[in-house]
């Protein structure tokens, strides 16, 4: 199904650019439909976002229906079988656990000249989370939203989730109940994102909005972010596999389904300097393909974006995986752990034959909320540091203000700002 590539071959470096280049973001036509939902939005609040969300999700809310109320809401978790809501408890735990030792600390000292310095860190007051909807819903998005933002200290979490045909997975209303999230609006897409940073009559606006959501979500959070933050502009999900050739190849092929299940613009490549096992991956593709619900998008995604990359060794594949930057990374080597020392961009990187990816997207621990689109060469996955700001403290004592005051001086008439040298001679002893 996916493409065949080899390192040996004379056209391999133009191949393998084409390959990372195949132009996987929004167009101009979605960045322009956006920016007229949100236009409408700002000029008419919760009337536009009902009217949109009954558009494009074919739903029947209304002004006053937005938000789910606490019955709702209690209803929907009710419905949800114990073993389920015991495996979202878990996942819950696993992951405040995880990002609880994220928290930075503050810090403050004094230095040579008695001045007062350091970083003090405080939550943001109110996040928006958008969870996924349409194709597939995501309870654990918003477990890997809510979570770090809890435990950053946020004192508000407004979430919004598409409802199409006016149905929701009573799951996610479960996950949100667990995680202690109580204001969920049944929208989605461009007109909820717009909701979320602008405000409506019903939805007060909020400081940041996290969490994936489709071409029309991700072209939002682009044309919104100033007024409020964004953790990242996601774009399609994205797996990246080295396997030296010992792992059943069964499971490298339901390994690389795993992301070309989530649409047809996914990318799953896999490299090894294994010929002969590409060859069985790609048997087992075939052979397990058929037995999945969404083998349609599985072809799709795999035939258009996924890759089998034949390379000389291990230390190019390391190399191919740092060009790439994925959002998800598996070695799925010997000796992982060492390996992964030379890795300098990735989301996410699994370590060995036994750790899917899988695993990380529900109850590891670390978000799987990652960047995509080789963003990681830059960027994080999300975090408790991406609830929290830093503001910076000085403090000075007369003495440690007039000897600063000498350094600030020249520098600032330098610069013609006469107001503040004037302003930080004020404090130099006489």
């Amino acid at each position: 199904m996916p493409l065949r590539l080899d390192s040996a071959q004379s056209d391999f470096e133009q191949r393998f650019s084409d390959l990372l280049g195949a132009k996987r973001e929004s167009s101009k036509d979605v960045n322009d439909t956006v920016a007229s939902i949100i236009s409408d939005v700002r000029a008419r609040g919760d009337v536009a976002v009902a009217e949109l969300t009954n558009r494009f999700d074919r739903a029947n809310v209304t002004p006053s229906t937005l938000a789910f109320s606490a019955e709702e809401i209690a209803e929907a978790a009710a419905q949800v079988p114990d073993h389920v809501r015991a495996a979202l408890q878990t996942a819950h735990d696993r992951i405040k656990a995880h990002h609880e030792k994220q928290k930075p600390q503050d810090h403050v000292y004094t230095d040579a000249l008695g001045v007062t310095l350091g970083s003090r860190w405080t939550a943001v007051d109110a996040v928006g989370i958008y969870v996924p909807g349409g194709l597939a819903s995501y309870p654990s998005s918003v477990l890997m939203n809510a979570v770090p933002a809890h435990v950053a200290g946020v004192s508000r979490i407004a979430m919004v989730v598409p409802t199409p045909n006016g149905e929701i997975n009573p799951t996610v209303l479960a996950a949100a109940q667990i995680a202690g999230i109580t204001e969920i609006y049944r929208i989605g897409g461009a007109q909820a994102v717009a909701a979320l940073a602008y405000g409506t009559e019903a939805i007060a606006r909020v400081d940041k909005v996290t969490g994936p959501g489709n071409a029309y979500v991700a072209a939002a959070k682009r044309q919104v972010f100033g007024k409020v933050g964004i953790d990242m502009i996601a774009g399609p999900s994205e797996i990246l596999v080295v396997c030296d050739g010992k792992t059943d190849p069964d499971w490298i092929a339901m390994d690389l389904f795993s992301q070309a299940e989530h649409d047809e613009e996914a990318q799953a490549i896999l490299v090894s300097p294994d010929g002969d096992f590409l060859q069985q991956v790609a048997e087992s593709m075939e052979k397990l393909a058929v037995t999945l619900e969404r083998e349609i998008i599985i072809r799709t995604s795999m035939k258009h974006r996924g890759a089998m990359i034949q390379v000389q060794d291990l230390q190019q594949a390391i190399a191919l995986a740092n060009t790439i930057a994925s959002e998800h990374l598996e070695l799925s080597i010997d000796d992982a752990e060492q390996w992964a020392k030379q890795i300098r961009h990735a989301g996410a990187i699994f370590l060995g034959r036994h750790t899917p990816e899988a695993l990380g997207d529900y109850c590891a621990g670390p978000n799987h909320v990652l960047p995509t689109s080789a963003t990681a060469r830059f960027s994080s996955p999300l975090g408790v540091y991406d609830f929290q700001k830093r503001s910076s403290l000085i403090g000075c004592s007369p003495e440690g203000a007039s000897e600063l005051a000498k350094i600030a001086s020249p520098l600032a008439r330098g610069e013609s700002l006469t107001a503040h040298a004037r302003s930080a001679e004020y404090r130099i002893k006489k």
